[in-house]
């Protein structure tokens, strides 16, 4: 059966976690990651496929670099492979059309109200905001643009030459704070902290090609003459082909200099209360209703269940005991401190 929200294949909770150090040296956009900049900015582990590893590793390397100050948070990104081609020249046009590089940004790990941001190697952007996820009928808003960003390009080869010398190319994308707090939803909206975390994710759209007549063309299927579907390689995989499962984002941690942090237990239980979510909508797909006796054997909570012939709401106590964390029918997490 088809599920309006389908349950993604994602056996242990163990989204990927980046410690994001301050910026320290002076800054110069131009796409070039060899520089003094980056130097103290860990890599992230190499892309995977979306899946996970039940899918096959990626044919190239993708892997990327983060650091922020006091105005901006700064990304670095390292796509390698010999197919470098792009065609979308329009801000905001559908850039995964061809080979691009994405970010996913939820500032306040509520999996709504949040960032897309996608671009090619000719430099062209599509920055837009997402209500919620599309799955709960979420709505982008393409006429949002991310007010201050800068981006560049370097390619250590020639774009759309398969005949060049190439190598990977590379990206640095700048985002200030400013823009980017707008979607915070209750919280005070600041820039970020040292201790603070967001959830972020990469993606790496890579499409199979072919070269005739000294130009790149999307591999074909021979039944049906459409491209054969790209590969989706990403830093955190979601364990389905959708992005859009803000839940399963890394943790990246806003770090003063080289301490460690680890994924808070209030998110392990929400992802406990995210598992009831899917098994609600499965249920209403099934059955036409939500259940207040839905349980999960192998779940270590046991939530309080509330429904409407339309709706749910779920909650379980916060790991401290002082507050309730709460899942909705749209998929909006909360949390609220005890009176």
């Amino acid at each position: 059966m088809n599920y309006r929200v389908p349950t993604p294949h994602v056996p242990v909770f163990a989204p990927r976690v980046y410690h994001c150090r301050r910026a320290t040296k002076p800054f110069t956009l131009d796409g070039n990651l060899d520089k003094e900049f980056w130097a103290d900015a860990p890599w992230t582990e190499d892309f995977e496929d979306i899946e996970g590893d039940i899918r096959p590793k990626p044919r190239f390397r993708t892997r990327a670099k983060i650091l922020w100050d006091d105005e901006n948070i700064y990304f670095g990104a390292e796509l390698m492979g010999d197919e470098i081609w792009s065609h979308v020249t329009k801000r905001d046009d559908v850039i995964f059309r061809d080979n691009d590089f994405e970010i996913f940004i939820d500032p306040d790990s509520d999996t709504q109200c949040y960032c897309e941001f996608e671009m090619n190697a000719r430099n062209t952007v599509w920055d837009l905001l997402l209500t919620k996820a599309y799955r709960d009928q979420g709505k982008p808003m393409n006429g949002f643009d991310l007010k201050g960003l800068r981006t560049a390009v370097k390619i250590d080869g020639e774009l759309n030459n398969p005949n060049a010398d190439n190598t990977r190319w590379c990206c640095e994308i700048v985002m200030p704070f400013e823009t980017l707090i707008e979607c915070l939803g209750q919280q005070e909206k600041k820039a970020p902290a040292a201790g603070d975390f967001w959830r972020i994710n990469f993606s790496r759209v890579q499409w199979t090609v072919d070269v005739e007549n000294g130009e790149y063309v999307k591999r074909q299927n021979p039944e049906t003459g459409a491209p054969l579907p790209e590969d989706n390689w990403v830093w955190s995989p979601t364990g389905i082909v959708n992005m859009h499962y803000p839940e399963l984002w890394g943790f990246v941690f806003f770090c003063s200099g080289d301490e460690q942090y680890a994924i808070p237990e209030d998110e392990k239980l929400k992802w406990e209360l995210r598992r009831y979510y899917y098994a609600q909508h499965a249920n209403y797909d099934r059955c036409g209703s939500f259940s207040e006796g839905l349980t999960l054997p192998d779940s270590p909570i046991a939530p309080k269940i509330q429904t409407t012939d339309h709706w749910f709401e779920m909650s379980c106590p916060t790991a401290d005991g002082k507050g309730k964390l709460v899942i909705f029918a749209d998929g909006k997490t909360a949390r609220y401190e005890n009176q």
